[in-house]
């Protein structure tokens, strides 16, 4: 073990500790807060439902002619259940993938993509734009996207085990 290896102690040993997880928080609330909204979107009988109170497809008829993209509200609008479906299995595996570190920044691509497409439609109209918690999301997840999941992930176990089959 080198000596850049042993974190210093003191403040400077703290900041470079600090640094080092600083998107660890990040991670851990989008995960869970995907994994959370995938089932409970999936456990939601009256949201899984074509039309009716609580449905994907009332949503989706209330936001079509406020959202910035109505042509992908009507796409949604072709098969409403199966976009519900796709849209929370899709939330699922992006907070299990980041919650474990796994591939995390295709992970992170998707739930900026699903971030992205519900600002562009549901959250759309909302005034002013920061209240509107879709645009917040989208931006959460650009540092994941960037940076991945260094440190405490999977994607860090297999890039270990990788450079030691290759050393």
């Amino acid at each position: 073990m080198t000596r850049t290896d042993v974190p210093s102690s003191g403040p400077a040993g703290l900041r470079e500790q600090a640094a080092r997880y600083a998107l660890l928080p990040l991670r851990i609330f989008l995960g869970v807060t995907f994994v959370y909204a995938g089932l409970d979107k999936l456990t939601d009988s009256a949201f899984l439902s074509p039309s009716g109170p609580g449905s994907i497809g009332e949503l989706m008829h209330g936001v079509r002619d406020t959202s910035a993209i109505p042509a992908l509200v009507d796409w949604a609008l072709l098969s409403p259940v199966g976009f519900a479906v796709a849209l929370a299995i899709g939330e699922l595996l992006v907070g299990l993938g980041v919650l474990a570190g796994l591939l995390t920044r295709i992970a992170a691509t998707g739930g900026a993509l699903i971030s992205l497409s519900l600002w562009l439609t549901v959250s759309w109209q909302v005034t002013p734009y920061y209240y509107g918690n879709d645009l917040i999301y989208l931006m959460a997840w650009i540092p994941l996207i960037l940076a991945g999941a260094p440190y405490l992930s999977l994607d860090s176990v297999i890039r270990s085990r990788r450079s030691r089959r290759t050393a």
